[in-house]
């Protein structure tokens, strides 16, 4: 099935888990409570009422998309970080305990005991429970799942077994009944775990674009600062002289003309040196970007990149912010790898990483213009898909000066 395969591969980590999360909730409490009960009911129908057991089956059935609604608006709340309505869960508890009433009615009005009494109370609880792990913490869920047994083992006293076996029968159910639900409690703690360190390399990365814009204003502010102060000063002096009509006030107005084109000039050279292209500060900054991203990131070959001419490292620093940016938005990688060699007479540059999605053609207009780029340079751009990894590489000849 290409289309589900394509959609599937087309989702994110976090929304990968939180649809496996959602449809083990749906599917076990949806269809597992009703086929459950249908085998409880099986098991046993011989001495049973059969208004009773009919009435069990259909508040089974009630039971179980009560519980579904339940468990989608905790999970909803998961996401949203919203409470969801006190009525949602006492709704699925009171369905649930009216149909174990039912059952434990319908199952208990034969001569000898049956186990189909103590789960038909069981079940219900259960499953309500279980649907509960999505709004209540471990310890909230203990206490429930003991009741759940203590009223199973009632029950089967009810239903006249001995004592020793009425209190096995609701030790096991308690301790069934708390390790399922454990272990959907578990999955939802999964699930809040990636969709907070989703949520936290979210923040990691415009705290990143935080701290580059505080570093320029920084910068700009310190060329500018003096420069402005002095403006502003000479440009009171001058006017104060032009009214007295004093001859001094060309001279300060000459030097308020110097100080704006330094100035200008200055914060012209801010400019460039951000819009410039210094290998070493790309593979730098790439290191850092990809690191508060979350993918584990390995740059060789530093050392070979100052040594390069000006235009060869200009070119190959726009190929380290394409391929970042690639990785970045078009991928799900755990781990990217840049490699600089240098070797007769020419450059490499390899960036490979992992989690290409299904889909990924590994073509766009960003790779198309590096390789006008480095077309007018002499060098050439492969990009290579090799199951889900990415390879990007660039080769440019070290006497360039595109």
């Amino acid at each position: 099935m290409p289309t589900v395969s394509r959609w599937w591969s087309s989702r994110s980590a976090p929304q990968r888990i939180d649809l496996y999360t959602r449809w083990s909730f749906y599917s076990y409490l949806g269809a597992g409570l009703p086929l459950l009960a249908l085998a409880v009911t099986g098991s046993d129908l011989e001495d049973a009422r059969v208004a009773g057991v009919r009435s069990f089956l259909v508040g089974s059935v009630v039971t179980a998309v009560a519980a579904v609604v339940l468990a989608s608006r905790g999970l909803a709340a998961h996401r949203t970080g919203q409470r969801i309505p006190v009525r949602t869960p006492g709704l699925a508890l009171g369905a649930a305990a009216v149909t174990g009433a039912l059952g434990v009615w319908g199952f208990s009005a034969g001569a000898e005991p049956a186990p189909a009494t103590s789960w038909a109370i069981a079940l219900p609880l259960g499953m309500v429970l279980t649907a509960g792990s999505t709004i209540w913490s471990t310890r909230q869920l203990a206490g429930p799942s003991v009741l759940v047994g203590v009223l199973a083992g009632a029950a089967a006293a009810v239903d006249g077994s001995e004592a020793v076996t009425a209190v096995v029968v609701g030790a096991t159910i308690a301790v069934t009944v708390y390790a399922v639900v454990l272990a959907f409690r578990f999955s939802v703690w999964v699930l809040d775990v990636v969709l907070e360190m989703d949520r936290t390399r979210g923040v990691q990365l415009q705290l990143a674009v935080a701290e580059e814009r505080l570093r320029f204003a920084r910068d700009l502010h310190d060329v500018m600062g003096r420069n402005l102060s002095a403006i502003a000063v000479k440009s009171q002096l001058a006017g104060e002289l032009v009214r007295r009509a004093r001859p001094e006030a060309a001279d300060e107005v000459a030097d308020i003309h110097r100080i704006a084109e330094e100035s200008l000039r200055e914060v012209r050279e801010v400019v460039r040196g951000y819009r410039s292209t210094d290998l070493s500060s790309e593979l730098a900054g790439a290191r850092s970007v990809l690191r508060a991203a979350g993918v584990a990131c390995t740059v060789q070959g530093v050392d070979d990149a100052g040594a390069l001419p000006e235009p060869v490292q200009a070119a190959l620093g726009w190929v380290v912010r394409e391929a970042v940016t690639n990785v970045l938005r078009h991928s799900r990688a755990a781990e990217c790898g840049i490699v600089l060699t240098r070797a007769d007479g020419e450059v490499r540059l390899t960036v490979t990483n992992d989690g290409v999605p299904g889909d990924a053609a590994g073509t766009g207009s960003g790779l198309a213009g590096l390789r006008e780029r480095l077309a007018g340079a002499g060098g050439t751009l492969d990009a290579a898909r090799h199951g889900d990894r990415f390879q990007l590489t660039a080769t440019l000849p070290t006497g360039s000066a595109g």
